[in-house]
């Protein structure tokens, strides 16, 4: 009797092992399969492209920014070398003179105690071994506080020109961090952008565009800058440019202004202190629209709730609707 009972036993599990597999495999059939290499989803590449482009326009709104300090940082160092080469000149001569005097005062006697003095090159041991001699009591005074005030005068310029060498320095080396970091961005969305389909490539990057033409109503100098910049529509957006062929953002409304004979500066941050700021309900073509926090966006209002701007590398120069990002504020130049 133990001996049947095993058997049936050993063949109850064999037989709940046996279902238990069909029944896995039976589900294992009728669950949905996923394609290995599925086609990425469009609405989330374009979020993440978006996203690259306002990274890559932020670095490069630093870069423009690094790009005008470092300009009147290179102003103010070569201002401080010129400076402290007047004041090279004016030691010199004062030197001169006091070696002149301590020749004067030694005259017809051996001036080798004095040598050193009258031939050293090194304008503190002048100064040093000039304080030591024994005649120093017998020698013009005033020339001798002359010659350290002059001296303190170029350690001062020195100091600030050797300074101000070093914050150059230092913004190059910013720069191109920037720069690299624009570069990573693009190439990111390159590739994201590379990874759809034609059609679908076309459908996102055409996204807001206004294909026909704008008649802007503007007047006075703004007229000119409108014009200019309507005239842009349609080429490319490059980091960094300002025309004639590609612009960024800030490069473009740039240069359209230019052509009112208003300078602005290359850079949005910058622009948005350029003039005074106007409430949305009142703007005009030609005022300057800002968006994203901290500002790294601008384009040039044209009228019924329209913008013309430099937008990315895919979208290029073109009309897009106002609050198609987001909005902080607007400037008039002039």
């Amino acid at each position: 009797m133990q001996g049947e009972r095993h058997l049936v036993l050993k063949g109850r599990k064999r037989l709940v092992t046996l279902l238990s597999g069909t029944a896995v495999i039976a589900a294992v059939g009728f669950m949905p399969s996923t394609p290995a290499n599925a086609e990425p989803d469009i609405k989330t590449v374009q979020a993440r492209v978006d996203r690259l482009y306002q990274e890559a326009e932020q670095a490069s709104e630093r870069y423009n920014d690094a790009r005008l300090e470092l300009a009147s940082l290179k102003r103010d160092l070569g201002l401080l070398k010129a400076d402290q080469g007047r004041q090279d000149h004016r030691l010199e001569a004062v030197r001169q003179q006091v070696q002149d005097s301590i020749i004067r005062q030694y005259e017809g006697q051996d001036l080798t105690a004095v040598s050193r003095v009258v031939l050293s090159d090194d304008p503190q041991s002048f100064l040093s071994q000039l304080s030591t001699m024994s005649s120093y009591n017998d020698m013009q005074d005033q020339l001798f506080d002359d010659y350290a005030t002059e001296l303190k005068s170029l350690d001062i310029r020195s100091d600030a020109t050797a300074k101000r060498a070093a914050q150059v320095a230092e913004l190059e080396k910013e720069l191109g961090a920037e720069k690299a970091t624009i570069d990573k961005k693009l190439s990111e969305a390159k590739t994201l952008l590379g990874e759809l389909e034609a059609d679908q490539r076309q459908e996102m990057l055409s996204r807001g565009t206004v294909r026909t033409p704008v008649n802007v109503p503007a007047s006075g100098r703004a007229a000119a800058a409108v014009a200019y910049a309507m005239a842009q529509v349609g080429k490319s957006y490059v980091y960094g440019a300002a025309g004639p062929n590609a612009f960024d953002c800030s490069g473009l409304t740039m240069m359209a202004w230019a052509q009112a004979g208003v300078a602005l500066p290359h850079s949005s941050s910058a622009q948005y202190s350029s003039g005074p700021h106007i409430a949305e309900s009142d703007l005009q073509p030609g005022d300057l629209v800002f968006y994203y926090s901290p500002i790294s966006h601008v384009g040039m209002y044209i009228g019924n709730g329209m913008i013309v701007n430099a937008e990315n590398p895919s979208s290029g120069i073109k009309v897009a609707p106002l609050h198609m990002m987001p909005y902080v504020g607007a400037v008039r130049p002039g």
